[in-house]
């Protein structure tokens, strides 16, 4: 089910919720705060306020990547012309890179509140843009036929262990590309309503 805003963090009305990650092991960490003023970010020293009136788009996807499959990344757009991104892992070591799961989360979900106290009209996507996606789904069914077609000749010629390793293959990238295309599914979301999938889960611990 989509995640409310009433699945907000617990800071008070007036308080300041703070974010930050490191892109990189080099440089400092990218700084975000949410005040009364508007939304705060520290990036490579340059910084700025934005109020939250000013924001015009908001895109949430979901990017993997190698060291660190549960990986969300926002998009954020100002009425001026500024984007900035907010990631929801942060690198720790050269080889080691944390996920900040219910912290990403609670930061986004309480920017979309504020963002609708402050009455923003912004645009709120989810997902691969609309031609990034078709272009995925079709290079997937080029990559599926060619599947079966080597699959269909290993099972005519007898190869078993090449058919067995051809299913342990599919089976694998429908596990990984497949989770990253369906839950990067182009889509329109609302203040009320924001994509799970496009979120790290809850943390219903805490």
């Amino acid at each position: 089910m989509p995640t409310t805003l009433q699945d907000r963090s617990e800071a008070g009305e007036g308080t300041a919720v703070r974010y930050a990650y490191k892109a990189s092991l080099i440089g400092s960490a990218h700084q975000f705060e949410l005040t009364e003023d508007g939304l705060s970010w520290r990036i490579a020293g340059r910084s700025g306020v934005w109020d939250y009136a000013d924001i015009s788009a908001v895109k949430l996807s979901y990017r993997p990547v190698s060291m660190q499959q549960q990986r969300f990344r926002a998009d954020i757009d100002n009425a001026k012309g500024g984007r900035i991104a907010i990631l929801s892992t942060t690198w720790q070591t050269a080889t080691l890179v944390a996920p900040q799961g219910h912290l990403y989360r609670d930061f986004i979900v309480e920017l979309h509140r504020r963002m609708q106290a402050a009455g923003s009209r912004a645009r709120l996507v989810g997902g691969l843009g609309p031609k990034t996606y078709t272009a995925a789904l079709a290079l997937l069914a080029c990559l599926a036929v060619a599947m079966i077609g080597l699959l269909l000749t290993a099972l005519l010629t007898s190869n078993w262990m090449g058919a067995l390793f051809l299913v342990g293959f599919a089976a694998l990238f429908t596990w990984q590309v497949g989770g990253f295309v369906t839950r990067n599914r182009p889509r329109r979301y609302s203040f009320d309503q924001l994509p799970d999938a496009l979120l790290p889960k809850a943390d219903r611990n805490r």
